[in-house]
């Protein structure tokens, strides 16, 4: 049998090495591997019961110390002649009344449930200990997303506990066929990631896709959760901003991508989601719209619509129109246009508004919430006015930029409406620089952009390109449920009809 030797470097943690018989080594060993003695928060708690010595292993904080607490004061009644035949099996079979004991015989196991927040109790004379899940993690009651708030509706959301996530979904789908299969990603972080799915629903070969991606992360940790993650699975041009998967911190929303088919990606400490596969059109939808009548949520669609196309089309075509080809502007419109242009090209004073805006949001994130309002009143009104007022900006550009600046804060995904505005100052600079040709071929670059993004091999455009008259129709029309019978076929469900018999 390998000894565990102390002298000599710490192993690897997925290095398996059998524990010792004697306990002083094993101890030995967990000493130097995990700090105990350096690290003030790692615990190691040596007891005697029933004639046997006994050492408890934990991290500070991640217990629950009552359950310890019951487990401690049910093993100091026992007496030597309760545990002196078969000790190992009474304790676990009859002594330790807990409903998560696991017995493990190899160190690395230990050492990585320890750190995960698990008790371990040792016991002399024996090549096996017990992990005891008794953990408490740290963290917030669920509480409704800042990003996706709804008038009508749940108010739970996802929190940075990943059990508690896996917890919250299966709430809302009771079905035995939802799998929730976890893995540790992180060299030194060993963090925990869940991977959700229907298993007669979802493509099979989508999830071993998925899984396999994540099994071959190589890092040290990942810290920032679902963010690094999604820049490992995900096979994309780096200087394509458009998200090719969709976040969310509702539970409600998780499961309806859950039951038409899709792949979950659940990390521990992250509140965020991942959804996989999702499309350019998953990105622009809202729980909103499936919280009210179908009607009343078709219009609030299209208004979102229309607020997301304004945003990247508004500011372009009136430049175009008022500035550049006056003599294309019907005689309706001919009110349109600036009287005054201002000390500053509207070309850059456009630019330098957008950016001004983003530098606006960035400064709220980082103001305290009780100077946040005034803070929105100096910059937009204060700041806005005074430019007005010395002939640095045009008024026109301030009230178009507004039109452009609600719709960005329309659309649902917020990482959508990041890459929809960089490609708004994108159309604005070709159209101010090379006229209605740099528009037209700004445009046409990014629909090349949009049709070669691809999800996990899923066309990014779907039901668009390749077009799918039926799937299309859903998009433009909130239908009601009772007429979504079949799920989209851009996951490839294994079972397409969502209504059984």
């Amino acid at each position: 049998m390998p000894q565990i030797h102390t002298d000599v470097e710490i192993p690897p943690s997925d290095q398996e090495l059998p524990l010792e018989k004697r306990l002083s080594e094993n101890l030995k060993f967990f000493e130097r591997v995990l700090g105990i003695g350096q690290s003030f928060d790692m615990v190691k708690r040596e007891v005697t019961f029933g004639g046997h010595d006994m050492c408890l292993l934990y991290v500070n904080g991640f217990v629950k110390d009552d359950i310890l607490d019951e487990l401690l004061r049910n093993l100091s009644t026992l007496k030597r002649e309760q545990l002196a035949i078969d000790t190992y099996d009474k304790l676990f079979k009859t002594y330790l009344p807990h409903i998560q004991v696991e017995k493990v015989d190899k160190t690395n196991k230990i050492v990585t449930s320890i750190l995960s927040g698990q008790s371990c109790l040792l016991i002399d004379g024996y090549e096996a200990a017990f992990l005891i899940d008794a953990r408490s993690y740290p963290g917030r009651s669920p509480s409704e997303p800042e990003l996706e708030r709804v008038v009508r509706g749940s108010r739970d959301g996802f929190v940075e506990t990943m059990v508690q996530n896996c917890v919250l979904t299966r709430r809302r789908i009771r079905d035995p066929r939802l799998r929730m299969e976890s893995m540790q990603i992180g060299a030194r972080s060993k963090t925990d990631v869940c991977v959700a799915y229907l298993q007669d629903v979802a493509d099979l070969s989508l999830v071993k896709e998925i899984k396999k991606r994540l099994q071959n992360i190589e890092v040290d940790g990942i810290p920032m959760s679902e963010k690094t993650v999604e820049e490992f699975i995900i096979q994309r041009n780096r200087f394509n901003p458009y998200p090719v998967v969709r976040y969310t911190e509702r539970p409600d929303v998780a499961a309806i991508h859950l039951l038409e088919g899709h792949v979950l990606v659940y990390v521990d400490t992250s509140p965020s989601v991942m959804i996989t596969p999702t499309t350019l059109f998953h990105h622009v939808q809202h729980a909103e719209e499936f919280r009210e009548n179908p009607f009343v949520g078709m219009y609030v669609r299209w208004i979102r619509f229309a607020g997301i196309l304004a945003s990247m089309f508004l500011i372009p075509l009136w430049i175009l129109f008022t500035l550049i080809h006056r003599e294309w502007m019907p005689q309706q419109l001919e009110f349109l246009g600036p009287e005054t242009v201002g000390a500053i090209p509207i070309i850059l004073q456009f630019i330098f508004a957008e950016v001004g805006i983003d530098l606006m949001r960035m400064a709220a994130i980082h103001t305290p919430t009780p100077l946040a309002t005034a803070m929105g009143l100096v910059a937009a009104v204060l700041i806005g006015d005074i430019a007005v007022k010395v002939g640095l900006f045009s008024p026109e550009v301030i009230l178009y930029l507004a039109v452009s600046a609600v719709g960005t804060f329309a659309t649902p995904s917020y990482e959508l409406s990041m890459a929809n505005k960089l490609s708004a100052m994108f159309f604005i600079l070709a159209v101010g620089l090379f006229d209605w040709i740099g528009l037209v071929v700004a445009i046409g670059f990014w629909a090349i952009l949009l049709l070669t993004t691809k999800s996990i091999n899923r066309p990014y455009l779907w039901p668009l390109v390749p077009f799918n008259p039926k799937a299309f129709l859903d998009i433009v029309v909130r239908a009601p449920m009772r007429n979504k019978k079949t799920r989209p076929s851009i996951v490839h469900p294994q079972d397409r009809d969502r209504m059984p018999n």
